[in-house]
C-alpha cells in the first residue's frame, strides 16, 4: 500500500494541492540558491591555492549586478504578462480555465528560475558588501554565477517559444484534452478508485452525513478501506467526485454503527471548488463550456465548438464500463458509484448542442460524434451516444427554422435515429 495513505487525510492532501502552486517552487528555487551559495563558499577550501587566486571577486559583482538588475524587470515583465493572459482567457473562454492554467508547469519554473536567480544575486552582494565572499571565493562563485546566467538564458528562451501559444484557443484546448484524457485513463486503471461498483445499499445501514458544505473533491478510497476494516464494516459511498453536497447531508453507509463516523467522513474531502484531480466530469464540462462560449453572440465563432466536439469524441473513445470491477477490487470493503457513459456524454456534449441548435454545421459534426461514438466497444457507451443524438436532433430541428438547414442535417443523421 502506498505510505502516504498511512499520514494524515488532510496533509496528503494539504500536500498535493500546495505543491502546484507557484510560492512553493519560488521557495524551492530560492533555498538552492543560498544553498549554492554556501557549498561554493565552502568549497574553497578543497581547492589548491593557484586556482583561489586565479580571479578577482571584483569580475563576480559586476555579474551580481547584472543578475540582480535583469531579473527584477523580466520578473516584473513576465508577472504582467501571465494575469494577462489569465485575465483574457478567463474572459474569452471560461473561468474554470483560469484554474488549470495557474498551474501550467512552464510558467511556474520560469518564474521561479527569475525570482531564484535574483535571491541569489541580491543575497551574493549582501554577502561580498559583508566581506562573507572574498578573493578566495571568486573561483567557485564566478563559475557558479556563470552556471546561474546559463540557466537563465535557457528558460528565457523556453518562456519566449511558451509565450507564443500561451493562453491561445489552439493550445488551451489541447491542454483541456491532454489532462481530461488523463484522468480518465487514470480512472478507468484503477475502475471506482480502486473498490467495487456500487449497485444498492443494504437495508439498515448506518448513514454518514457531510461534515461541511461543498464539492466533492477526492474520494481516498484506500483510506475507507482502513477505517472499514478497523471497524469490520463495508462502506457505500452513495455520491460522485464532483457532486455538491450540503452539510448534513448523507454521502455514504456503513454496515453497522460505528463511533468515530469522521474516520468515513473524512476521506470524502469537499471544497468551495471542483478540482480536476479525480473529476473528469468537470473536465468534459469545461471543454463543453469553452465550445458554449464561442458561440455567443459576442463571439460566434462555430468553428471552435467543431474543434471541440471532436477532442470530446477523442476523449470519450477511451471510455470502458466500471460496472465488472468487483472482482478485482483492491479496497474490497469500498464501494463507489461506477461514473455512466450517459453522465461523461452529458457534461461535455449538453451546453453546447443546447447553445448551437441552430447552426446547422455545428449539429452535423455532433451527430457524426455520436454516431463514432456509437461504433464504441462498449455498449454502455453506445446507447448513451445513440439517445442524446436523438434528443438533440429532435432539439435542432425544432430550432433551426429554415428547411434547407434540416434536410442538410437530416441527410447526415443515421436512418434508426432519424425513425426513433
Amino acid at each position: 500500500m502506498n505510505p502516504l495513505l498511512n499520514l494524515p487525510m488532510h496533509l496528503v492532501h494539504e500536500a498535493i494541492q500546495q505543491s502546484r502552486k507557484l510560492w512553493v517552487r519560488v521557495v524551492i528555487f530560492g533555498c538552492l540558491a543560498l544553498i549554492g551559495l554556501g557549498l561554493a563558499r565552502l568549497g574553497t577550501v578543497y581547492l589548491p591555492p593557484s586556482l583561489t587566486g586565479s580571479i578577482e571577486i571584483a569580475s563576480v559583482d559586476r555579474l551580481f549586478q547584472i543578475i540582480s538588475n535583469s531579473m527584477l524587470a523580466v520578473t516584473t515583465f513576465s508577472l504582467s504578462v501571465m494575469v494577462t493572459v489569465y485575465r483574457a482567457t478567463s474572459t474569452q473562454w471560461t473561468p474554470r480555465i483560469h484554474r488549470l492554467m495557474l498551474e501550467d508547469r512552464t510558467t511556474q519554473n520560469t518564474l521561479a528560475t527569475f525570482i531564484g536567480a535574483y535571491v541569489y544575486a541580491t543575497v551574493g552582494i549582501v554577502l561580498r558588501e559583508t566581506g562573507v565572499l572574498t578573493d578566495a571565493h571568486a573561483f567557485l562563485i564566478f563559475y557558479l554565477t556563470v552556471g546561474v546566467m546559463a540557466i537563465i538564458v535557457v528558460y528565457i528562451i523556453r518562456w519566449t517559444l511558451h509565450l507564443q501559444n500561451f493562453g491561445s484557443l489552439i493550445e488551451t484546448a489541447r491542454e483541456m484534452e491532454e489532462i481530461t484524457s488523463l484522468r480518465l485513463k487514470e480512472r478507468l486503471s484503477v475502475p471506482c478508485l480502486g473498490g467495487r461498483p456500487l449497485t444498492d445499499v443494504p437495508e439498515g445501514a448506518f448513514e454518514i452525513r457531510a461534515k461541511v458544505s461543498g464539492y466533492v473533491q477526492f474520494i481516498y478510497a484506500g483510506q475507507l478501506q482502513k477505517a472499514a476494516e478497523a471497524a469490520d464494516v463495508n462502506v457505500y459511498v452513495i455520491i460522485n467526485v464532483g457532486s455538491f453536497v450540503v452539510a448534513g447531508d448523507l454521502i455514504a453507509y456503513v454496515t453497522s454503527p460505528v463511533e468515530k463516523t469522521e474516520k468515513f467522513s473524512d476521506p470524502i474531502v469537499l471544497g468551495d471548488l471542483r478540482s480536476f484531480d479525480q473529476d473528469l466530469r468537470f473536465g468534459l464540462l469545461v471543454m463543453g463550456e469553452m465550445a458554449s462560449k464561442a458561440l455567443s453572440p459576442g463571439i460566434n465563432d462555430a468553428g471552435t465548438a467543431i474543434d471541440v466536439i471532436t477532442r470530446l469524441t477523442k476523449v470519450l473513445a477511451h471510455y470502458q464500463d466500471e460496472a465488472d470491477c468487483g472482482k478485482d477490487a483492491k479496497f474490497n470493503r469500498v464501494y463507489v458509484r461506477p461514473i455512466r457513459a450517459t453522465e461523461l456524454i452529458r457534461s461535455g456534449f449538453a451546453a453546447l448542442a443546447r447553445d448551437g441548435a441552430q447552426l446547422v454545421e455545428v449539429q452535423i459534426r455532433l451527430q457524426k460524434a455520436m454516431q463514432s461514438l456509437r461504433n464504441h466497444g462498449d455498449a454502455g457507451i453506445r446507447e448513451a451516444a445513440f439517445e442524446f443524438a436523438k434528443l438533440e436532433l429532435a432539439r435542432a430541428l425544432d430550432a433551426m427554422p429554415f428547411e434547407g438547414d434540416r434536410a442538410r442535417l437530416l441527410a447526415q443523421v443515421a436512418p434508426d435515429i432519424q425513425q426513433s
